[in-house]
């Protein structure tokens, strides 16, 4: 158990009230949110492939090779 001296004081402003340096009376809801949508997307990658794709350019090579090789399959299998 801990020491109770080790505590931090409880402070006498309320947890629910916001600090004043923190006013946000002014600020805009979703001023950025179509701009985030358009040109977001974040995939989370397992660690071992994330190893072998250092950075995004990699992973681009490679998703577009990718595509390239399917998009040959596909037409060899229409013909």
């Amino acid at each position: 158990m801990k020491n109770a001296s080790t505590r931090k004081p409880d402070s006498s402003r309320s947890r629910d009230e916001m600090r004043p340096e923190y006013n946000f009376s002014g600020g805009v809801r979703g001023k950025y949110v179509d701009r985030y949508r358009k040109g977001t997307n974040v995939v989370l990658l397992d660690p071992e492939v994330a190893a072998a794709f250092p950075d995004s350019t990699s992973v681009n090579d490679a998703l577009r090779a990718l595509l390239a090789i399917a998009k040959r399959t596909e037409t060899r299998k229409r013909t």
